[in-house]
């Protein structure tokens, strides 16, 4: 495209700027409550709400809490609700027995969300990390990150997910194949309709502390994640690693994190033309937050204006913390 713009002065950019009327009316990206999707934190409990020390305003909710914390995303337009298990430590165990348990926390969560507000869109995580004692997305062996047999375990997880009532599928292990083999078991099992969000590009990152520190995984994790996740300076491999996940069965791709990797969100946009998400994950959260904490920046400006930048990008939605809050803000609630 070879835009054709009259010299200045017939050409003033500044007149489409000079009122909020004609501002509103050139906008080219907006931003609302439907592009969202709200990542809840699990525990065990009743009438819980335990605050998160390095994610200000987040907090681990017992089950009676997520179900009205689904009823409000509902009540504010936002469509899906992703859940994240804060596991106790003694069910985790190398063998992650506990990911496919019927009656773990995260499946009795799904079963009571979809009872109550049936409506609303439930999102699951497929990795073994909240249950692995050694703190990995996948089994361990003598130190190394095992990727085929982590498949099978990864499929069992996401079937007693399926089973549970979970809308949409969100595998964020980064083993290889293991799309192909979620939506393999799914079909088997009669679960067709069950949609798939592939965590495809999702990078080893140092913005995920504050979420690890939620989920209970910091201290656990033993090494770093490097030979599974994405190194920051590739690029080209995140547009191979979203082109195999579409063709093994992915419904939906995801880049992980999201400012700091808006370029790949455009190319992988721009690239296969599919329903495309980022997740703003607990570092950019928090990094927002603390210093609207202390009075550094408008705190609402700068949560609505990182929201945005995505849709710009080219992304159809977002994960973000600040769900909630965004869609008060846009509805002037």
């Amino acid at each position: 495209m070879h835009p054709i713009h009259a010299p200045f002065p017939q050409g003033r950019f500044r007149r489409t700027r000079r009122t909020a009327a004609l501002r509103d009316l050139t906008q080219e990206t907006r931003l609302s409550p439907q592009d969202l999707i709200w990542p809840l934190f699990l525990r065990e409990g009743e009438a819980l709400r335990e605050p998160i020390a390095s994610m200000p305003g987040v907090n681990r909710l017992s089950l009676d809490l997520v179900v009205k914390a689904a009823a409000e995303a509902r009540d504010l337009g936002i469509p899906a609700i992703c859940l994240f298990p804060y596991t106790d430590p003694s069910l985790k165990t190398e063998d992650c027995r506990e990911a496919w348990n019927p009656d773990n926390l995260t499946n009795r969560a799904i079963r009571a969300i979809k009872a109550a507000v049936p409506e609303i869109a439930v999102m699951t995580d497929v990795a073994l990390d909240p249950y692995n004692s050694l703190g990995h997305d996948g089994l361990v062996r003598d130190g190394v990150i095992l990727n085929d047999e982590t498949l099978a375990a990864l499929v069992r997880q996401a079937l007693v997910q399926a089973e549970a009532g979970a809308d949409i599928i969100g595998p964020s292990d980064m083993m290889d194949g293991r799309i192909g083999a979620i939506r393999a078991a799914l079909e088997s099992a009669g679960h067709k309709d069950v949609a798939i969000l592939s965590y495809a590009a999702k990078y080893a990152s140092a913005f995920y502390g504050p979420f690890r520190d939620a989920v209970g995984a910091s201290g656990a994790l033993k090494g770093d994640k490097k030979t599974y996740q994405m190194n920051p300076g590739n690029r080209d491999e995140a547009l191979r690693l979203v082109a195999r996940d579409l063709a093994e069965g992915a419904d939906m791709v995801m880049v992980k994190p999201g400012m700091p990797y808006l370029d790949i969100c455009r190319r992988v946009k721009d690239t296969f033309g599919a329903p495309t998400f980022a997740y703003q994950v607990s570092g950019e959260y928090a990094m927002i937050k603390g210093a609207a904490l202390n009075g550094w920046i408008d705190g609402e400006k700068a949560m609505l204006e990182s929201l945005l930048c995505f849709k710009r990008a080219g992304c159809d939605g977002i994960l973000t913390y600040f769900a909630p809050d965004a869609a008060r803000a846009l509805q002037g609630l």
